[in-house]
């Protein structure tokens, strides 16, 4: 799970390590929000689930690549990005980069190491957007439904890439 300390990627944490996989890696660059998530669900895990929590940034090629190589990767919850209209509006370089950039090389990664889904968590903000972020995140739509298109009917590949937009959600930040 990517931005696994924000509201969303939290929430995915819990509800995956419900259903207990072996195995879940949390990434985030919010090292207190990263923090929280890890000991929350380390303090009440009793079903041997091992965590691993990354503290980066999703836009790190080298950072994605050396993850997505460690470990073997079923699937991916790419909900890290920059969500606050204002202050993406006043730092525009940073949150295209996030939001864009990071969608990019988890898409990559994703399939020159054979994953089999990749979910983009995106915003009611890209449908027609009017600020920087709405468009970032539906960039970033765009290269998930290129990534798609462009590789889903190929013997050699074998990820699934989908998305799906979130509005306001209750007790998100």
């Amino acid at each position: 799970v990517t931005g696994a300390g924000g509201s969303i990627g939290s929430e995915l944490c819990r509800q995956i390590a419900n259903l207990k996989p072996k195995l879940l890696i949390m990434i985030d660059n919010n090292e207190f929000n990263l923090y929280k998530i890890d000991k929350e669900l380390k303090q009440y895990n009793n079903d041997g689930i091992a965590f691993y929590s990354i503290l980066g940034d999703c836009s790190d090629p080298k950072l994605i690549n050396k993850t997505f190589s460690r470990f073997s990767l079923n699937v991916v919850f790419h909900a890290a990005a920059y969500k606050h209209v204002p202050l993406v509006e006043d730092n525009p370089i940073v949150g295209l980069k996030n939001n864009i950039f990071s969608t990019y090389e988890i898409c990559k990664a994703a399939l020159n190491y054979s994953v089999d889904s990749v979910l983009l968590v995106s915003s009611d903000k890209a449908v027609r957007p009017t600020n920087i972020m709405g468009a970032s995140k539906r960039f970033s739509e765009m290269i998930v439904q290129a990534f798609s298109s462009k590789f889903k009917n190929k013997s050699l590949f074998k990820t699934s890439f989908s998305m799906v937009r979130f509005g306001n959600v209750l007790n998100s930040s």
